[in-house]
């Protein structure tokens, strides 16, 4: 048997196509097979904890309302220095970079003598003029 039994690709196609469609239909019913028998599925819960869970969210919610009433102060008003929200974008930065820690001050860095203002366009054109 050292000839292949067909040599079209149309019939070659459809085998396979049909061989993985049965593997996944297979796969399928295993899976809904697990589902049904699942040894670490959680119990149903009964209707009296759900009225006890219905009536713990009001009271946290209500909880939450009245703290959110209390704290409803505007946020102290910075005449000079930099913003609490400029210092709330650093820190969240810093914690992207995976930096953890505590942003203790922040401190605007004089830059007039820096290579970037030193070389911008307006300098450029004022030496050539």
């Amino acid at each position: 048997m050292g000839h292949p039994v067909t040599t079209n690709p149309l019939i070659i196609m459809f085998i396979n196509m049909t061989v993985v469609f049965v593997v996944l239909v297979s796969l399928s019913f295993l899976i809904k097979l697990i589902h049904a028998i699942d040894p670490t599925k959680q119990p149903e819960i009964k209707s009296e904890d759900s009225e006890n869970e219905e009536d713990a969210a009001k009271e946290t919610a209500a909880i939450i309302s009245k703290l959110q009433a209390e704290n409803t102060a505007p946020p102290p008003v910075v005449e000079e220095g930099i913003s609490p929200e400029v210092i709330a974008a650093i820190s969240a930065a810093i914690a992207c970079c995976g930096i953890s820690g505590q942003v203790r001050a922040v401190r605007v860095v004089n830059n007039n003598n820096s290579a970037w203002r030193q070389n911008s366009p307006n300098k450029i054109l004022s030496k050539k003029a």
